[in-house]
């Protein structure tokens, strides 16, 4: 329900939000992950937290819309430090392995999540979340499986076709699936917060902050980040936090799972910009697992 203070809008405007989301986070995943190659992941993501952090509270001042509770702002830092820990995890991932084939399993275990604390909350799920999770699983087995060395490489008495095999595993996929389970508490605990969009967005970044702030000082890492990195990292957290207020204000102003249904698909972005810009292949198998990853997170979304 809107607040009797807040104008109407059209029906089309959480929708067209949620859209924008899923441009701008797979923009920004893509810029985070591609920084990460070359910098430390949390170093990375608490510096592009301040950036994104220091543009929506520029915003929220300028816009002047109610300010959260005490209650919402523990939401939102709680969710803050969910998704932010999580996020820094997520580039790591990219960076690691195939973007096209990490940003899905993240989307994947992400929308998941949310969708089975709903079914324990309001009972079983529907055909077509059965439907995803099933696809999901075989997407999952797909991008996963080692795959054998080409006949040409696997002959001669030294080689070792098993080892071979699984070093051939795609590299990120784990993280890509933990982080999963941090943007899944993300979804669940911004549901919570209320108040502008805005301030609900930047008070969030306080949260992100301080969790990675303090993985940089547990984990002993590197400050340095040069100016292309730097630059880079400015760019993920500007994105990035657009498109979580977009979300916010989607969620709020819409159906949650709608929101979540439509925002889920930003990894089609991530692959799109990799496969341009990085020219990543994919085989067979793992291009099929791909499609099925994309289709199966809108249909568990769905429910």
């Amino acid at each position: 329900m809107l607040p009797s203070s807040v104008p109407p809008l059209t029906p089309f405007a959480p929708a067209a939000c949620s859209v924008a989301a899923v441009f701008i986070w797979g923009a920004s995943d893509f810029a985070g992950g591609y920084a990460s190659r070359r910098a430390n992941a949390f170093t990375l993501t608490a510096f592009s937290h301040i950036c994104a952090f220091a543009l929506m509270f520029t915003l929220a001042l300028l816009n002047g819309g109610e300010f959260p509770s005490t209650a919402s702002i523990l939401w939102a830092i709680a969710a803050g430090s969910s998704g932010g820990f999580s996020l820094a995890i997520f580039y790591r991932a990219l960076a690691s392995g195939q973007m096209g084939l990490t940003a899905p399993v993240a989307a994947l275990v992400g929308a998941a999540i949310p969708t089975m604390v709903d079914v324990a909350l309001e009972g079983a799920p529907s055909r077509w979340t059965i439907a995803g999770f099933v696809l999901a699983i075989v997407a999952i087995w797909l991008i996963t499986r080692p795959e054998p060395l080409p006949e040409s490489q696997a002959d001669g008495p030294h080689d070792m076709p098993e080892l071979s095999a699984q070093n051939r595993r795609p590299a990120g996929v784990g993280m890509a699936a933990l982080a999963g389970v941090g943007f899944a508490g993300f979804y669940l605990f911004i549901h919570q917060a209320a108040g502008s969009p805005l301030w609900v967005a930047a008070v969030s970044r306080i949260g992100s902050f301080t969790a990675t702030a303090i993985a940089v000082l547990a984990t002993r890492a590197t400050l340095a980040l040069d100016r292309p990195r730097a630059a880079l990292g400015a760019v993920a957290g500007f994105l990035d936090i657009s498109a979580s207020a977009l979300f916010i204000f989607a969620s709020q102003h819409g159906r949650l799972d709608e929101a979540v249904l439509i925002t889920s698909l930003y990894p089609a972005m991530t692959v799109l910009l990799a496969r341009i810009i990085l020219k990543e292949h994919f085989s067979r198998w793992k291009f099929i697992g791909l499609l099925a990853a994309l289709a199966a997170v809108p249909l568990i979304a769905a429910g």
